[in-house]
């Protein structure tokens, strides 16, 4: 959550940089943990209070710890480069791991000094003073004052170091009240002539070991895991923070509700120091256009982002068969696998074997386009190939009949302007007598050789090339050559409302038309356009 600052402050100064921050809140930690721990060993060596000697302890750790901690902000912020690839963020944890050590050290020796006063009864001669009260005094004010702060910048730019930092002035303050009161109850028996009440300087003193025990075994867990790469919980300086398995079920379940996810293959989250990484894999229907994996992409990486926030997400897709797949989706499918267009699918159930509805015997057809110098042996293994691997996707397909089509690898000229225009002209007239056509327009007319024959194919065009320099009148086809392929399109403007089954109908009935007042016609294409839009 950003600081609130007032229109003033805001037009006068702009807000610190995220390093600058950090590293502000850092110092200011370190200035604070340097003055209260002298303060404190002083109280201690004059009072000879294992409770204040071992606060003094504690506060020199955190002097340790602030100090790392300083250290991890000035690098931890670096960009990442060629040699650290996901940053500098690991510092920070590496600082926090060498912290934990020093804690367990100091926490062992406060137990084995405090354990021997205990036992060996040796007796504290302790001069009434209120310095000490003061100094505890004024050490939970600083404390206070810096859990805040810490806190505060650690929300606001996710640092697991300042966090850190946060966490162990807030038990401070505990430890500071538990030796307040070790150190009145001994003053009370040394006044009251009880020695039993001197052994709540060394009781307390075990209070601040536990305590700083307990700090450093969260401190440890969490540097652990990030030295270690585990699953990250959320931020522990969030509102709600999660654990690591209430985070991994949301984001599971996050994943697998967007629309088209098949499943979760994969996922591994991660974090160095604010950061967070995540490496996802998804299962996708395998008949997806590249743009619509592309928006399910997006809406992962968001999904990922909203439970870490600013997270690097890596979303990987794995084209996966859905079980809403049709026959025909399967046959596409293996096309695609061998980067091969296949069109015009038609799928039948053989006669006779409609008894046996689990395993119907299927006949499909479908039309290939291959490259046009392709020759004949290397396109029949090639569908060879094609028709195997449909049979093994499909076991139920009984047989295939593929018709193999070239596909132009070059551009032909225009054979006769003037047929190009006659065709024009009848395609016009045909459309006329149909009343939902409103326009047509953009009439392209295509000749070529037949598929099956390039070599014609190239003569013709040989031919034509030739005679482009002499008057259309006198051009004229080789009597040798084979039959030419002609191919109409157009672009057809329709009502706006017109329903789909009848602008399928109307296209079906204009090709039909056409084909019978122009038979030298092979193909008529038509793209509809609404009307308030012609221009596409």
């Amino acid at each position: 959550m950003p600081i609130p600052v007032s229109p003033t402050q805001a037009a006068s100064s702009p807000a610190p940089a995220p390093h600058a921050a950090k590293r502000s809140a850092a110092f200011f930690s370190v200035a604070a943990a340097a003055v209260v721990a002298l303060l404190k060993l002083l109280t201690g060596l004059l009072t000879g209070s294992l409770g204040m000697l071992s606060e003094a302890a504690h506060s020199g750790i955190d002097l340790i710890a602030s100090i790392l901690t300083l250290f991890s902000v000035q690098f931890s912020d670096r960009p990442a480069d060629d040699v650290h690839n996901y940053g500098h963020g690991k510092v920070e944890s590496l600082a926090a791991f060498v912290e934990t050590g020093i804690m367990l050290a100091s926490c062992a020796w406060i137990v084995y000094e405090a354990i021997g006063r205990i036992v060996f009864h040796h007796h504290l001669a302790l001069a009434p003073s209120l310095w000490p009260f003061a100094v505890l005094l004024l050490s939970l004010v600083v404390d206070f004052s810096r859990s805040r702060t810490l806190g505060r910048i650690a929300r606001q730019h996710r640092s697991p170091a300042l966090a850190a930092d946060s966490l162990h002035f807030a038990t401070d303050m505990w430890a500071t009240l538990a030796v307040m009161l070790g150190l009145a109850a001994a003053y009370a028996g040394e006044r009251l002539r009880l020695p039993r009440l001197e052994l709540a300087d060394p009781i307390a003193a075990l209070v601040v070991a536990a305590v700083i025990l307990r700090v450093s075994w969260r401190l440890a867990r969490q540097t652990i895991d990030a030295l270690l790469d585990a699953t990250p919980t959320t931020d522990p300086t969030s509102q709600q923070p999660q654990s690591k398995d209430q985070l991994r079920a949301d984001l599971l379940h996050d994943l697998t509700a967007i629309p088209g996810v098949l499943s979760v293959e994969r996922l591994r989250t991660r974090r160095s120091g604010s950061n967070f990484f995540a490496d996802v894999t998804l299962g996708l229907p395998r008949n997806l256009t590249f743009q619509r994996s592309e928006q399910i992409t997006l809406a992962a990486t968001e999904a990922v982002q909203r439970h870490l926030p600013a997270a690097d997400v890596v979303v990987h897709t794995v084209p996966t068969a859905s079980l809403a797949e049709s026959v025909h989706d399967r046959i596409r499918a293996v096309a695609a696998r061998r980067n091969l267009a296949i069109h015009e699918i038609s799928v039948q159930q053989i006669a006779g074997q409609q008894h046996d509805r689990l395993h119907p015997q299927l006949h499909i057809e479908q039309h290939l386009e291959v490259d046009e110098t392709m020759p004949l042996l290397e396109a029949h293994d090639l569908v060879t190939a094609l028709e195997a691997e449909m049979r093994r996707e499909v076991p139920s397909i009984a047989s295939i009949l593929t018709h193999i089509e070239s596909e132009p690898a070059t551009i032909e000229r225009p054979a006769s302007l003037a047929r190009d225009r006659d065709l024009e002209l009848r395609l016009r007239s045909v459309a006329a007598a149909f009343p939902e056509v409103l326009d047509i327009h953009e009439v392209y007319v295509t000749r070529r050789g037949p598929s099956s024959v390039p070599a014609a194919a190239h003569a013709v065009s040989v031919n034509l090339a030739a005679a482009a320099s002499q008057p259309a009148a006198t051009i004229r086809q080789p009597a040798t050559s084979f039959p030419e392929h002609t191919q109409v399109s157009c672009h057809c403007t329709l009502p706006d409302a017109l329903p789909m089954s009848r602008v399928h109908a109307v296209m079906s009935s204009l090709e039909g038309a056409f084909k019978l007042v122009a038979p030298e016609v092979d193909r008529l294409l038509i793209h509809p356009e609404p009307a308030t839009d012609n221009r596409r």
